[in-house]
């Protein structure tokens, strides 16, 4: 199992497990399929519309113009577009990507920008078009970092959704005296609000509910304004240490 370290731009360590060669593939099997699935269907709708209407207002020639212009419009730009349109939107997942629990993240724990997600799609080309995907499952093995060459150029990797969690205590931590607080705004916070996180943080870990970790960390985002793309836990957890650190040095 190959784990990542990430340090995001509020100076905290996140660690990832890298996305295995076997998910990869298999979210990109899904991926043709859905894009299979798509295609089936437009053809078989185009053939009953063409088929039952077409013939009597449109001669031959024309008829098969319009099947290539509507196949190309409707069935080609979505299999040419589909992963660049899907990481763009469902912030570096596909639908298989989704189905498998990973996606894209830049190195540096920022959000991939448009032009990262562009730069992965045209050397898709290169990685899974050529060998059927050989160049991409040799990059991916050789680099240590889950990366193919799409992602070498880009600055990304692709991981599993949630970061690694290490065992570390719910309760007020101690931290070290050149511990460095990441959220000052946490002051905003009572007792009661941190008392309530740490009781959310453990339930959600513990059920596995990261929805529940989400709301939680939106609410503490609405309470304290702060402004992070730090996933949910990792966040939660920061929150409380530098809480702890400005109780106990106060």
């Amino acid at each position: 199992m190959n784990t990542i370290r990430i340090q995001t731009a509020q100076n905290v360590s996140v660690e990832y497990e890298v996305a295995s060669v076997g998910d990869r593939i298999i979210a990109t099997i899904l991926d043709y399929l859905v894009m299979f699935g798509w295609m089936v269907v437009w053809v078989l709708i185009l053939g009953i519309v063409l088929g039952g209407n077409g013939t009597r207002k449109f001669d031959s020639e024309s008829s098969n113009l319009t099947i290539g212009v509507l196949g190309v419009l409707i069935i080609g730009v979505p299999f040419v577009f589909y992963h660049l349109v899907c990481e763009i939107f469902f912030s570096g997942q596909s639908l298989g990507k989704r189905a498998r629990d990973i996606k894209v993240v830049r190195l540096d724990g920022g959000q991939p920008s448009v032009g990262d997600y562009l730069l992965r799609w045209l050397l898709r080309i290169v990685d899974t078009g050529i060998g059927s995907g050989v160049v991409a499952v040799i990059t991916i093995l050789l680099n240590g970092r889950g990366q193919r060459l799409g992602d070498l150029a880009a600055g990304t990797t692709v991981v599993r959704l949630r970061p690694m969690a290490r065992p570390e205590p719910m309760g007020v931590s101690l931290t070290p005296p050149d511990y460095q607080v990441v959220f000052p705004e946490v002051t905003k916070l009572s007792d009661q609000d941190v008392a309530v996180l740490r009781k959310l943080l453990v339930e959600g870990l513990q059920r596995e509910n990261y929805l529940l970790l989400n709301e939680a960390a939106t609410r503490v985002k609405q309470l304290t304004g702060i402004h992070t793309d730090l996933a949910d836990e990792p966040f939660l957890r920061t929150v409380l240490r530098d809480h702890a650190h400005l109780a106990a040095t106060q």
